[in-house]
């Protein structure tokens, strides 16, 4: 099954740590070569609860560097066969 990510790029929560959260996003799919399409939109309207991501159509709030990785272990690498 092919994963999808969709970050928020909106001015909020790029500011509040996608710019970061992007870059992290990009290694760990190259490191792990997961199949992944990652994609990127503009104002997801949640300002407060950012930054936002949406993976496999289930969003995450407040999404930082620190609970970044855990939350894609446990997303991405629990469906690798």
């Amino acid at each position: 099954m092919k994963h999808s990510i969709v970050i928020c790029m909106g001015s909020s929560c790029f500011a509040r740590g996608n710019k970061k959260n992007l870059a992290l996003i990009e290694e760990y799919l190259r490191k792990n070569q997961i199949d992944c399409q990652l994609t990127g939109r503009g104002c997801a309207g949640k300002c407060r609860s950012g930054p936002n991501i949406r993976i496999d159509g289930v969003d995450y709030e407040r999404v930082d560097a620190e609970t970044l990785i855990d939350l894609l272990d446990s997303k991405l690498k629990g469906s690798l066969p």
